[in-house]
């Protein structure tokens, strides 16, 4: 089952779409239950359909996770068939995440995607194109078989790419209306047909981040790609997934700007702790987290995972939670060559030797699924060498996480951090430290006032001097001048380049032009 989110008279509705499924014998299969502790291998059955647990700590959560119905339960779960023979029944169930309300895009389905399991009529929808580009919501039909877009995709076929973890869901049978072919591209995501999409852009087919270099390690200040050349990624970093997440600012239409318009390489997705973040709902937040690697892998973007702890500024008092939120994502995802993970985001009134002491607790329980993966560390301060705690960057090399494959990260907001911070940053890149700028405003630490684009540049000079990936702050609309959209912008999903503040443009235009 797949559940698609849509909009009728300005209200929002859940649509379960019965997908093509094969007959399983469930008589022996027993009935899924919330609060069951499942394991990896369990077999249960769920609105009709039997299914296998993947991840156990996500299929003993339910809610956003409950097989057939909880809008992340892919994530979980495999459906092995419907127990009548037929497609999935089409129970109605809501996630009880409490970021279920952003699930599954905020694009709408388009007319045809109703929710038969075959026999329904295909007259008007689309046949599939190899050069098209899709996104989600779009339906097309494929040899007499109706398709849904998961998420944004070109030249995958819908037959030999449908079903979980896939970019296409089956939606049942054509009735015995021809397969009409067409030469344009993908159903839009309001169900109006739309051309297709020019990939000439940096983030299309073969030309993706991801398809030019591969998987990435450390090397010297910075990063390599698989061929051992020095990568510098650049790319825009969310803001709180609470405030500005799915379904808010980060959509289906808004990454395919980033990709497409933008040419950017990576999206940091900033999970906040505190601040009504990751503890008020450790599924939910880390289902969401989840989602938005699967979009922006789909886009052929890296993606950073940011625990964005920040008060308290010790990450050990989150520790417990880092390791169940790095060992549910890392399990989930630790086959993927385009993730890094940074592991506290700005530790604060704690020494080096603490955060050395955390990241040597956590980067192991990473590294379990995802062996060669990069690691990022925060460095005190809040990420500034130490700088700002009064330290400074020879407390790391006195104390190094001795682990492969890491690095340290600094953040600056040039119109408050000038000179002194540059000279420290340079300081350490000449004495070899690998680093990642994963934030950075042209604007004071508070993210806003004044852009000082001066500050700014003399930082960017020294970044590309030295190879170094950074991620700017914040692909939200939020009121600050740091955010890059003007306020409205997100619940508009209208992504034209006159809605960018003046800090936007002048980001988006480093990212553009290299």
């Amino acid at each position: 089952m797949k559940r698609i989110l849509f909009t009728a008279g300005g209200c929002l509705f859940y649509l379960l779409l019965a997908v093509k499924a094969y007959a399983y014998d469930c008589s022996a299969t027993p009935a899924y239950q919330d609060g069951v502790n499942y394991q990896s291998g369990d077999l249960v059955s769920n609105t009709g359909a039997a299914y296998r647990c993947n991840v156990a700590g996500w299929c003993s959560t339910g809610g956003a996770y409950a097989p057939g119905t909880g809008w992340a339960w892919t994530e979980a779960w495999d459906e092995l068939g419907s127990c009548d023979g037929g497609a999935g029944s089409s129970g109605s169930s809501s996630s009880s995440s409490s970021s279920s309300s952003s699930s599954s895009g905020s694009s709408s389905s388009s007319s045809g995607s109703g929710s038969s399991s075959g026999g329904t009529s295909c007259d008007g929808i689309e046949a599939w194109q190899v050069a098209s580009i899709y996104t989600e919501g779009n339906v097309v039909q494929q040899n007499g078989e109706r398709y849904i877009a998961n998420w944004w995709n070109q030249g995958q076929s819908p037959e030999d790419n449908s079903g979980a973890y896939e970019v296409w869901s089956a939606a049942g049978s054509c009735s015995g209306a021809g397969s009409s072919s067409s030469s344009s591209g993908g159903t839009s995501s309001s169900g109006s047909s739309s051309s297709g999409v020019s990939s000439s852009g940096g983030s299309s087919g073969g030309d993706s981040p991801i398809a030019r270099h591969g998987k990435l390690h450390v090397c010297g200040n910075g990063l390599c790609n698989a061929d051992n050349v020095p990568v510098q990624l650049r790319g825009m970093s969310t803001h709180g997934l609470q405030w500005y997440g799915w379904g808010n600012c980060i959509t289906g239409n808004s990454l395919d700007t980033l990709a497409e318009d933008w040419n950017a390489d990576i999206l940091r997705v900033s999970l906040y702790v505190q601040e009504g973040g990751y503890e008020t709902d450790p599924a939910g937040y880390t289902a969401q987290v989840s989602h938005i690697i699967d979009e922006v892998t789909a886009r052929g973007m890296y993606v950073l995972v940011d625990w964005h702890q920040l008060d308290p500024g010790d990450p050990n008092a989150n520790l417990d939670n880092a390791r169940q939120f790095f060992t549910d994502i890392a399990q989930a995802h630790g086959d993927k060559t385009n993730i890094i993970y940074d592991v506290a985001n700005e530790p604060n009134n704690v020494s080096w030797d603490a955060i050395q002491r955390y990241a040597m607790e956590v980067i192991p329980v990473i590294r379990q699924y995802a062996p060669d993966a990069v690691v990022l560390v925060g460095t005190h301060g809040w990420a500034s060498l130490g700088i700002s705690d009064g330290g400074s960057a020879q407390d790391i090399f006195n104390n190094p996480v001795t682990i492969d494959n890491i690095m340290y990260t600094f953040h600056f907001y040039a119109a408050s951090h000038g000179q002194v911070y540059r000279d420290e940053l340079r300081s350490a890149l000449e004495r070899g430290m690998p680093v990642f700028v994963t934030e950075w405003g042209s604007q004071t630490y508070t993210g806003d006032d004044g852009n000082d684009f001066v500050s700014t540049q003399a930082y960017l000079d020294l970044l590309d001097q030295y190879q170094i990936s950074w991620t700017n702050w914040n692909y939200s609309d939020d009121f600050r001048t740091g955010a890059v959209w003007n306020t409205g912008t997100c619940s508009a999903d209208s992504w034209g380049v006159g809605n960018l503040k003046e800090a936007g443009a002048w980001v988006r235009d480093k990212i553009r032009n290299r």
